[in-house]
């Protein structure tokens, strides 16, 4: 329908979410400036320092504001949704997109001229001089080509750092910023400063200080601005709000919080400097039920707090967190179409000791999601085989609002490998999604959890069946087995791919090191090392290996299409001989035009096995051909191996986001029948319109992947119709489909779009009317709207099912 129900929020929270809605993305150039200024005044300094300073810098000087009605408080930049300007990480890309960012078809920015200005002298300065110059520095030609080509894509980890991480909030409110410092002193004290290693921990615990002083120094800030407006105040209501911020922020500025108000409004503030602090996204909240529940229930039980002033805030917490935005280059937005900033908070789950951790906060967050219908924060579930029923009935009630959350993640798979791992037990009862659905322990993980680089798998594969040649850029990255039209079986297929995803493989992880050692030497997080164990008392940022586990994951891209191709030769070519090898090759190489290119695209999309269907025939031939990938990544090491944390290991992930698009824009027709340029299959899902057995049949394919090793996560997108779960029995079906994926074939993840095709259909013609239509993109949610019209394409496409 184009008018969405009313939400069932307060009139400050509804003023409040309009507000911000109403705003046009732009641009904030006040970082970029005063991080110029610090690298230009301090360029013989350690990188080190000088971060810390421009951060000092940066939130002493920055325009500050306090909204009418907010209740928490904190801004990024000179107004709300205004994106920061991050030059230390790449500017070339500004000159030559600032003209075009208001014309974007998908996530466009307005630029004033006077910013034009502005950002074109900062980016003359930085020339050279940024991460992304020194990332592709350290790689060969080789590695450049192959990111040229668009086979394995980094550039995003470039332009825009890591991040992927949650700190360790358990710790910042039971000790507040003032415990940080005294413990950076004793560990500060103790440096042997003759020593190399100690002058370099020495400059370590000094940016440690300089950075959390300079957070304490940003929240006294706000404690002066709201006593200052609520000395002008006339509404005495709101007077008595403004000086309960003030008093908020003076308390935490220092100690611990004392209270629910105090401690949200804290973990708000470190959520947000973060933010200003790195360009990398991804920064989650981890298990907000569990820290802030003792809070909420000692205010509760003294009657200091009533269960809807907690909700309000909460809720404003959400709309705070919908004002933080990101601004990046276009190559690496239609990987993130709808600009996503991927803060997740994870409920639900268990405790250490194994039983359900669910409580009252649980049930209030995610009410208080559920009525506001936003993209922020990204809500996530922790399922398990004893997870409160009425809980779970909870979020399909949510579900159902159709806005696509929450998410849930499944401890029946993931702590056990996460004990399988290494990690310790109490940690991995811990473990909270990162970002999209990717899994961490907060505050002992290091970066990138998964996002490493993209791995367009399907280019690969079709590289196996020219003799190693890249048919997209005619180049040959490396010799193959011979072509596809001289193999005798099948048996001599699978041998050239084996060869290829392993040179591949190893690729990818060439590319990850080089990014890896350019992020650590040139932009190194401070105040992120500070809330992450055991950063501090092994005197090392988290790059440099300062995290207690250091788990690696990249992203392949394109797996449904893999198996889709691989059964379609198997069968339809070596087996039963309806298609020669010439005849496909000649199909796809004219796209399936013709009458011969059409009769071959039916055989291939109406005669051959499709993954999604439970037909063992194709899943476990894509099981086979993704754990040759597995197996040659399970040889490497990430660049803190041997430096301080546990692991430091690859693993698999499907987390794809959006980049299913892109990479179906730079891919060749496939043997699946899939057309020239067209998007491949994103995450773990089926390719759009081949799952044609129902989510049971989904579900038990999906299963038969190897997710044990997969642990960068195994995104699963699901489409129902509205009408699907409108009734009561409809929802139970619902659980009890859940209860089969998760507890017993052990699925990893699900999320849900209930969201009608004409819905969609009636969004893209008349925008306008549907402004609050949030979907589903990949482990993200996005406003329909505001998404490039291929990804829109791409959404509408997906097999919508019925239960």
């Amino acid at each position: 329908m184009p008018v969405l129900e009313k939400l069932l929020v307060s009139e400050r929270v509804s003023a409040l979410r309009e507000r911000v809605l109403c705003i046009k993305p732009s641009i904030c150039t006040e970082r970029a400036k005063f991080y110029t200024q610090v690298y230009r005044e301090h360029e013989d300094k350690p990188v080190i320092l000088k971060r810390a300073i421009a951060l000092e810098r940066t939130l002493k000087g920055m325009t500050i504001f306090i909204e009418d009605g907010e209740l928490i408080v904190g801004n990024q930049s000179s107004c709300h949704r205004a994106a920061p300007i991050f030059p230390e990480y790449a500017v070339d890309w500004l000159p030559k997109e600032m003209d075009e960012l208001d014309k974007r078809p998908g996530d466009a920015f307005f630029i004033t001229e006077k910013h034009k200005d502005e950002l074109a002298d900062i980016a003359s300065w930085w020339k050279g001089k940024v991460l992304y110059d020194k990332g592709l520095s350290l790689m060969s030609q080789e590695l450049r080509d192959l990111q040229d080509a668009a086979i394995i894509k980094a550039t995003g980890n470039l332009t825009s750092g890591d991040a992927h991480i949650a700190v360790d909030y358990y710790k910042i409110l039971a000790i507040g910023l003032t415990g940080y410092l005294k413990e950076i002193g004793q560990y500060q004290s103790q440096v042997k400063r003759y020593e190399s290693e100690g002058i370099r921990k020495d400059h370590f615990y000094t940016a440690l200080t300089i950075s959390i002083q300079a957070l304490q120094s940003f929240i006294l800030r706000y404690r002066e601005l709201a006593y200052e407006l609520a000395g002008r105040e006339t509404n005495q209501e709101r007077k008595k709000e403004l000086q309960t911020i003030g008093r908020n922020c003076e308390r935490v500025a220092g100690q611990a919080p004392g209270n629910f108000y105090e401690a949200l409004q804290l973990v708000y503030f470190v959520q947000l400097v973060l933010q200003i602090e790195s360009n990398g996204h991804s920064v989650s909240l981890g298990r907000m039920d569990q820290y802030l529940y003792p809070f909420y229930t000692k205010d509760i039980q003294k009657e200091l707090i009533t269960r809807e002033f907690a909700s309000e805030l909460l809720e404003c917490t959400w709309i705070k967190l919908l004002t933080i935005n990101k601004i990046r280059p276009w190559s690496h937005t239609r990987f993130s179409a709808g600009g996503p900033l991927y803060q997740n908070v994870t409920i639900g789950g268990q405790t250490e000791s194994g039983l359900d951790a669910v409580n009252e906060l649980s049930f209030l967050i995610l009410d208080s999601v559920g009525r506001m219908r936003l993209t922020q924060p990204n809500l996530s579930v922790r399922f398990h085989k004893n997870i409160d029923e009425a809980f779970l009935m909870a979020c399909i009630r949510v579900i159902e609002k159709g806005f696509g959350m929450p998410a849930f993640n499944n401890d029946e798979i993931v702590i056990p490998e996460l004990i399988k791992l290494g990690v310790e037990r109490e940690d991995a009862f811990n473990y909270s999604a990162i970002g999209c659905i990717e899994i961490a322990v907060p505050g002992k993980w290091g970066y990138r959890c998964t996002g490493m680089s993209f791995l367009n798998m399907m280019r690969v594969f079709l590289a196996t069946l020219y003799d190693g040649q890249d048919k997209y850029s005619g180049k040959t990255f490396y010799q193959g087995l011979g072509n596809f039209v001289d193999f005798n079986s099948f048996e001599d297929l699978y041998r050239a791919w084996q060869h290829q995803i392993k040179y591949y493989a190893r690729k990818t992880i060439e590319i990850d090191t080089a990014v890896d050692t350019a992020i650590e030497e040139n932009v190194p997080d401070i105040l992120c090392s500070a809330f992450v164990d055991n950063c501090i008392s092994k005197g090392k940022t988290i790059k440099e290996g300062g995290s207690k586990y250091d788990f690696v994951s990249g992203l392949q891209v394109g797996i449904a299409n893999l198996g889709n191709s691989m059964a379609a030769i198997k069968k339809l070519v070596f087996e039963e001989g309806r298609i020669t090898k010439k005849q496909l090759i000649d199909a796809i190489e004219s796209d399936f035009t013709g009458r011969e290119g059409e009769r071959i695209r039916y055989l291939l999309l109406n005669f051959a096995p499709k993954y999604g269907n439970d037909d063992d025939y194709v899943d476990l031939l894509l099981k086979d051909a993704y754990m040759e990938f597995i197996r040659e990544l399970e040889q490497y090491r990430t660049t803190r191996y041997n430096r301080g944390p546990f692991g430091c290991k690859y693993y698999a992930g499907t987390s794809s986001i959006s980049a299913n698009v892109p990479n179906g824009a730079v891919l060749p027709a496939t043997p699946d029948g899939r057309k020239a340029f067209t998007p491949v299959a994103e995450g773990s899902s089926p390719a759009s319109g081949t799952d044609i057995l129902g989510p049971t049949a989904v579900f038990k394919s999906v299963s038969k992947l190897p997710t044990n090793k997969i642990m960068g996560g195994v995104l699963l997108n699901q489409k129902l119709s509205p009408s699907a779960i409108r009734s009561e029995a409809d929802k139970q079906k619902l659980v009890s489909l859940l209860r089969t994926f998760f507890a017993d074939l052990k699925g990893w993840h699900v999320q849900y779009n209930i969201v009608s095709r004409e819905t969609l259909l009636a969004a893209k013609k008349e925008p306008e009317k549907y402004r609050d239509l949030i979907v589903r993109v990949a482990g993200y949610c996005a406003f329909f709207t505001t998404l490039s019209p291929d990804t829109q394409d791409d959404i509408i496409a997906r097999t919508e099912q019925t239960l």
